[in-house]
């Protein structure tokens, strides 16, 4: 499957089925996310059959994924931008999934710290009990700036941007194309917002294409 096709298909799931996840499953799953812990850093955790771990606006929820890591400046948004990798992944093995930044019960403590690391949030995953629903969303012009005629990828990315789940479905990002070409992506101060970062830029890049462009602060 195509990665946009993921992106569109992809909506918040918050009730699932009282099913534990499939043996090969969850292989594929624990081996994708230690292969982006690698790459990160970070130390993102699949938890299952723990029901403990959510509040009730979360029915039947028994698996989910923590994301903790070292603390250190661009944590959340490393976090943000790999965690999503894992969920799209996730997608396409079939299961359904949801961020959730206030409804995971820190209590559960079924995940651990190695030292110096903090628990950033978690995303709740399994099988849906339906696919959830489409969104209400912002325009393409209405967080694009750009002088001139607008490239096809930046068009392309921008739209993949805003179907990436942001808190509170806030979408309060701009994308800049700067005179150079390099793009700026900027996000209001607000809850989970580093974390949004690091979704939206992770969607923007397989809208884009990352042979595309660079980022401004790269």
């Amino acid at each position: 499957m195509e990665p946009m096709e993921i992106i569109r298909q992809r909506h918040s799931v918050r009730r699932y089925l009282d099913k534990p996840l499939a043996g090969d499953v969850r292989d594929k799953l624990e081996a994708f996310t230690a292969l982006c812990n690698q790459e990160s850093g970070l130390h993102i955790q699949l938890l299952c059959n723990e029901p403990a771990g959510f509040s009730r606006t979360f029915s039947r929820c028994a698996n989910y994924l923590a994301f903790t890591g070292p603390r250190a400046p661009g944590l959340e948004e490393r976090c943000g931008y790999y965690g999503e990798k894992i969920l799209l992944f996730a997608q396409e093995l079939g299961l359904r999934s949801c961020w959730a930044g206030l409804s995971h019960a820190k209590r559960a403590k079924a995940y651990t710290l190695e030292n110096g690391e903090v628990f950033v949030i978690a995303a709740a995953l399994g099988y849906g009990e339906d696919d959830g629903k489409e969104r209400k969303s912002k325009k393409p012009e209405e967080v694009m700036k750009v002088r001139g005629e607008i490239p096809d990828w930046f068009r392309s990315g921008t739209e993949a941007a805003l179907l990436a789940p942001t808190a509170m479905n806030r979408q309060a990002f701009t994308l800049e194309l700067q005179k150079d070409g390099a793009v700026r992506l900027r996000y209001a101060l607000g809850p989970f917002w580093q974390v949004d970062l690091g979704i939206v830029r992770y969607h923007f890049e397989i809208g884009a294409g990352k042979e595309n462009f660079r980022w401004h602060d790269e």
